[in-house]
């Protein structure tokens, strides 16, 4: 068997395997710890809450002990997030906003000269974001159709965090292939979290991080509506980690990383609020509020980059005609930016509660959160549910 086809069947068999994982619940979330969060979720607590919005992991997990550039171990993968499926002839609103800079979004210049998103929004590690665009370009050759000019014409958003201190990351080892994958495999329904996709080599205020998830419903006198966020979470030092308001990562002092801020977060948030791009600009700042909740204060070596995009206002990008479009009032946005802030805050957690401990490159380890131990510390602080 190719080398090639290794590699699809060991990406099929785990998409398969988590998807079980998912629907049967075995992996724990943070509400199931008893961990409190304000707001009401959404039925899957996921961004796939929004309609239309679909998810895929490729998980690319090999070799273990020594580095060897070329060779691994490798701890790395792709994570594609689909607006509208694979419906790429209707574009959605969208906006980007950058917390602090030292990371690559491709893509946004358009997004904010545009104000549309056209196509998935994919997370990798820092040095693959090149060779994941382009595999989006031949991707979308093959499954979509031309533009009305009859142009394949496409701007990939394609957003990164470092997994350098599990994963080969100068080996290259993500593949077209694993994109095309990713793409191909995004659905709707439960969102596979943790140590997944882009987040598998991940590590955030020092513990295992990764893929995280949540949602939430907002009743407006329009109508009822949904915020979900998804992130790759790689960011922050054990002492700031804030759970529930409870400084948990001062308690748990052990197998720390880092001696300074290292790592980034990429979040991405979907909706179906009816909202047009400078409204979108403000929900996507909102986010830095959730990471602050956390204990981010988004360091100097930080990329902290976020989009958001309303899969509301169908045809809206149309070339041809006067478009109609409808916009929720400025004066009714605070939900959205509420939900926002806690769908972010509990993303990042599960994220962290999902993922599970890791050795990579050189036998470095990143622990996984103890769940014990934070609900004893939930406990102690009288923060715990159950």
């Amino acid at each position: 068997m190719t080398k090639l086809r290794l590699r699809l069947l060991s990406s099929a068999l785990f998409f398969f395997a988590a998807i079980l994982l998912a629907e049967g619940q075995a992996k724990p979330r943070a509400r199931g710890l008893g961990i409190p969060f304000d707001g009401t979720t959404g039925p899957l607590n996921a961004i796939t809450d929004v309609k239309g919005v679909e998810v895929g992991h490729t998980t690319l997990i090999s070799g273990e002990g020594k580095l060897q550039v070329g060779r691994g171990p490798v701890r790395t993968g792709v994570t594609a997030i689909l607006p509208r499926g694979t419906n790429f002839t209707d574009q959605v609103f969208a906006a980007w906003f950058t917390l602090n800079g030292n990371g690559e979004m491709t893509g946004t210049t358009w997004v904010e000269d545009s104000g549309f998103l056209d196509g998935p929004v994919m997370i990798t590690n820092t040095h693959s974001v090149g060779v994941v665009r382009d595999a989006v370009i031949a991707w979308r050759v093959k499954k979509a159709p031309p533009d009305e000019q009859g142009y394949w014409w496409s701007l990939p958003v394609v957003a990164e965090t470092w997994d350098g201190y599990l994963n080969d990351v100068n080996g290259f080892h993500v593949k077209p292939e694993d994109v095309f994958h990713a793409l191909d495999t995004a659905h709707r329904g439960p969102v596979v979290e943790g140590n997944v996709g882009g987040g598998t080599g991940m590590v955030c205020h020092e513990f295992k991080g990764g893929i995280g998830t949540s949602s939430r419903v907002v009743k407006l006198k329009a109508g009822t509506y949904t915020v979900g966020v998804l992130v790759q979470c790689n960011y922050g030092l054990r002492d700031q980690l804030r759970i529930a308001g409870v400084p948990v990562g001062r308690e748990i002092q052990e197998n720390k990383v880092w001696s300074a801020d290292t790592g980034s977060i990429i979040v991405v948030v979907a909706t179906d609020v009816p909202l047009i791009p400078t409204q979108l600009k403000r929900v996507a700042r909102r986010v830095s509020l959730g990471l602050g909740r956390n204990g981010s204060f988004s360091g100097d070596g930080s990329g902290d980059i976020f989009i958001a995009f309303s899969t509301a206002n169908p045809g809206a990008a149309a070339s041809k005609g006067l478009g109609q479009i409808a916009m929720l009032p400025n004066q009714e946005l605070d939900p959205i930016f509420l939900a926002t802030v806690e769908a972010t805050e509990e993303a990042i957690i599960n994220a962290l509660v999902a993922a599970q401990t890791m050795t990579g490159i050189n036998n470095h380890t990143a622990i996984a959160l103890p769940h014990e131990r934070v609900q004893e510390i939930l406990r102690k602080y009288d923060r715990l549910t159950k």
